[in-house]
């Protein structure tokens, strides 16, 4: 019994401090609110969902990652080079994804149907459907890993979680508790912000709604440069 108890007390410990860390990290701004944003507002039906389905795919990721830093490759996650090579290619990706927003609000792409009252209201998918960031389980993997400093973040305070917890295969209802606790956090906020954009932005007009897209955009882009360039102002990791 007292063992069952000592588990029990042990799991929710880790659980709770993994979710509360997932918790403040997800809330801080960054390209994965942006795009979920985005897409729950252009989604026309259940797009309060959004948030589920980008954090299933940010998970999926985040499993990848931790079997990695488990099995000894924290190294490759400190190396300056590599950090600077995603924060490239996530840069530009995020730059490409903010310009096709302002592109198709520009040209009047998008479509503001969803903005009708329900009976006129179609299936109509996002514009950027047939792009890898139009599945949003596709898009909450690239979008993350576009983010060097999700990586950063891994490298440096999930990796001292886990050893200060002592995150092992061989202790396994540790692990389970952590990455349950951390994908947790980020889940119970992203389908706040995703509940939030599909119920909100769908009482707007087409002006301010696009408008919205486009602030959203904007900050992508800058972001996407922000994250291009800032990797080499630090000489080493």
């Amino acid at each position: 019994m007292n063992e069952l108890i000592n588990f029990i007390s042990a799991f929710w410990v880790i659980f709770s401090f993994s979710f509360l860390v997932a918790l403040t990290g997800a809330m801080s701004p960054g390209p994965l609110l942006t795009y979920t944003i985005i897409k729950s507002a252009q989604t026309s039906k259940h797009g309060y969902l959004m948030g589920l389905w980008i954090i299933i795919g940010h998970a999926i990721l985040e499993m990848g990652i931790v079997i990695l830093l488990l099995l000894g490759f924290s190294f490759i996650l400190k190396n300056i080079i590599v950090i600077r090579i995603i924060g490239i290619v996530g840069g530009v990706i995020l730059v490409l994804f903010g310009l096709s927003i302002v592109r198709d609000v520009y040209i009047g792409k998008i479509s503001t149907d969803f903005l009708n009252p329900p009976d006129r209201q179609n299936d109509e998918a996002l514009p950027l459907s047939g792009k890898g960031l139009g599945n949003p389980v596709i898009g909450g993997i690239m979008v993350s890993m576009s983010n060097p400093y999700w990586w950063i973040w891994w490298a440096t305070i999930g990796l001292a979680f886990m050893i200060q917890f002592g995150i092992s295969f061989r202790e396994w209802p540790k692990l389970i508790a952590f990455f349950l606790g951390h994908e947790a956090g980020d889940l119970i906020w992203y389908m706040i912000v995703s509940t939030f954009a599909f119920f909100g932005l769908r009482r707007l007009n087409k002006k301010a709604y696009y408008g919205i897209l486009v602030f959203c955009a904007i900050f992508m882009i800058v972001f996407g440069i922000y994250l291009g360039i800032s990797p080499f102002f630090h000489d080493s990791m």
